[in-house]
């Protein structure tokens, strides 16, 4: 196993509010973790939380400014770096007392860190107690405060009936406010390929190698599969731009939209990565210099590191452990067993309790997104109470006051939002019309309301989770992944990473799958519907050989897990086989 310096885990990104401040809580204990660049109302109002509460002059920023949204978020990012450096710097001032921060920070460490052992040796030796003082005070690590742009969310900006340039699009905005930051530290881009967003980042310095060759900002991508990351590094590798970390993420996901392949499993993917880790960076490193002469720009002052993550459903330490060793993975997302971290997340009580007597039932593979993308999430939130008696009073959707997931054009000639009351209004007028039967017409109507304000929903819990007064209308929407069915203990962070690291264990009594099999079950699922739908119409020739595709994926990873496991885990084998009994399907003949 390498010896690890720092931690292995990371943080990702927790819907749009639920980890905006995650960075000020974390990084001073060196953890990494993501903030959404979504939603620059509820960042402006943070920026004031946190403005006051540290005492940090504070001066607003209007809607009426030119470019408001780029310059909310690069406030706010500073403050955010302004306030962790002000904990770190408490830390080190402590570096020659007996707790405190420094303590707290060297015992969540992982127990294979070298820092960790010299902490502990610096209790017996003066000699390494001073050594240890002086490096704290000199190169103590802090985590990344990282940020996160869904390339989806891009929408355009109309003034005056006239489309405005793109470079005031959501994403665009979003990327400029991130690149005028004082940050050091990484973007996330997800949710697919933007070459036209990609493209822009050309035009921010702190992406490309200063004069020594350092990087300021670096980009992470989230992809799902080998084949998008080989094709987006060797497109950014092109540009002159240097992707640092591959992060890849299961089906089972970290909660919130999830991108489901066409039935590839999270092993099989990771087997990929880890048999071409060497092709990936080989390719990229000579396009990325190549560039780089051609934009007469300094070369990295030493070979830039490729980083490969994993994350999405991982829920024990022996799963943490096994990702970093069989598939030499750098580090391994924890996202939503920290929604029950009230100390790491912004989330209000009554949503936490929600979360907390979660059970497996409860939670659910939704369409509550207007993207039209899966979405997980839990029975009996706030706002899906809301939406769901809306509709039955004859008042379907939301009004749309953010806008930011305004997409579609069926109706109208500027994009309306699925969620919004004007969509779903007109579509159920169009649906009186269909004259189904009752049973397909009930079906259409519940997937017509079904999408809610994500917009509103995901940023409601954040601010009441800080006293912040909200509209009564204003309700929470929340995105766990399915993962969080197991875990019901409202903890510390140290008590979560404790767990991380096997020192303790926070999961419920019980069964719980394995975080491959789990993801397999959700997989199968997908397929029986998909099974169905085409029992309906056997004639489509097309979604045949789609689902004949999806089923040899899923038997070429179902043959993998056999393979991986029998020696190694032979209980996984057998849980594997009881789950494949329960999908006859799979024995169908296409």
């Amino acid at each position: 196993m390498k010896l690890f310096e720092g931690h292995t885990f990371h943080i990702p990104v927790l819907g749009v509010g639920y980890s905006v401040d995650t960075p000020i809580n974390v990084a001073p204990f060196g953890i990494s973790s993501v903030i959404s660049l979504v939603d620059d109302g509820t960042i402006e109002k943070m920026r004031e939380f946190y403005c006051n509460k540290f005492d940090i002059p504070f001066k607003a920023i209007s809607k009426k400014v030119e470019d408001f949204r780029a310059e909310r978020i690069t406030s706010y990012l500073n403050v955010v770096e302004e306030i962790v450096n002000r904990k770190v710097e408490e830390i080190k001032n402590a570096a020659s007392n007996a707790g405190g921060g420094l303590e707290k920070y060297f015992e969540m460490l992982p127990d294979t860190s070298a820092l960790k052992s010299k902490f502990k040796l610096a209790d017996k030796s003066r000699s390494a107690a001073d050594e240890l003082s002086k490096w704290v005070k000199e190169k103590l690590h802090v985590g990344s405060i990282d940020v996160n742009i869904m390339t989806k969310l891009d929408q355009a900006h109309f003034k005056n009936g006239e489309q405005l340039p793109i470079e005031h699009n959501d994403a665009h905005a979003a990327l400029r406010g991130y690149a005028n930051s004082n940050l050091n530290s990484s973007l996330v881009l997800s949710a697919g390929m933007s070459p036209r967003l990609y493209s822009y980042i050309e035009n921010f310095k702190d992406f490309f190698p200063d004069v020594k060759g350092k990087i300021k900002k670096k980009i992470i991508l989230k992809v799902s599969d080998f084949r998008s990351a080989f094709i987006q590094g060797k497109m950014f590798a092109a540009k002159g731009l240097w992707v640092s970390e591959y992060r890849i993420e299961s089906g089972v996901n970290c909660g919130g939209h999830a991108f489901p392949t066409d039935g590839v499993l999270f092993g099989p993917i990771l087997e990929e990565f880890k048999q071409n880790r060497e092709k990936l960076f080989t390719t990229c490193i000579e396009a990325y210099k190549s560039a780089l002469t051609k934009k007469e720009m300094a070369q990295p002052a030493e070979e830039p590191e490729l980083k490969v993550t994993a994350q999405g459903g991982v829920g024990t330490s022996e799963e943490h452990s096994f990702l970093l060793e069989e598939y030499n993975m750098d580090s391994v997302g924890w996202a939503t067993p920290f929604m029950l971290v009230p100390e790491v997340i912004s989330i209000d009580t009554e949503t936490m309790d929600l979360l907390a007597k979660g059970k497996e039932a409860d939670y659910y593979f939704s369409g509550l997104s207007p993207l039209g993308v899966p979405f997980n999430s839990i029975k009996g939130a706030s706002m899906s109470v809301r939406r769901l008696q809306l509709a039955k009073d004859g008042k379907p959707g939301t009004p749309c006051t953010k806008g930011f997931l305004r997409y579609n054009t069926e109706f109208t000639e500027e994009p309306i939002c699925t969620s919004s009351r004007q969509y779903q209004t007109l579509k159920l007028q169009e649906l009186e019309t269909m004259n189904l039967p009752e049973a397909e017409y009930k079906k259409a109507y519940d997937k017509i309301i079904e999408p809610e304000c994500l917009c509103i929903g995901l940023s409601v819990s954040t601010q009441l989770s800080k006293g912040m007064a909200m509209k009564d209308a204003e309700k929470v929407t929340v995105c766990p992944g399915p993962n969080l069915a197991y875990f019901s203990k409202i903890s510390t962070l140290k008590e979560m990473v404790d767990h991380i690291y096997g020192r303790i264990n926070l999961l419920d009594k019980g069964y719980r799958p394995h975080m491959f099999i789990k993801e397999l079950n959700m997989y199968l699922d997908i397929f029986k519907e998909k099974m169905e739908n085409f029992q309906k119409n056997m004639e489509d020739a097309k979604e045949k050989r789609n689902l004949v595709k999806f089923k040899n994926n899923l038997f070429d990873g179902i043959n993998y897990y056999k393979e991986l496991f029998t020696e190694k885990k032979k209980e996984v084998v057998d849980e594997l086989d009881r789950l494949l009994k329960k999908y006859p399907e799979l024995d169908t003949e296409l």
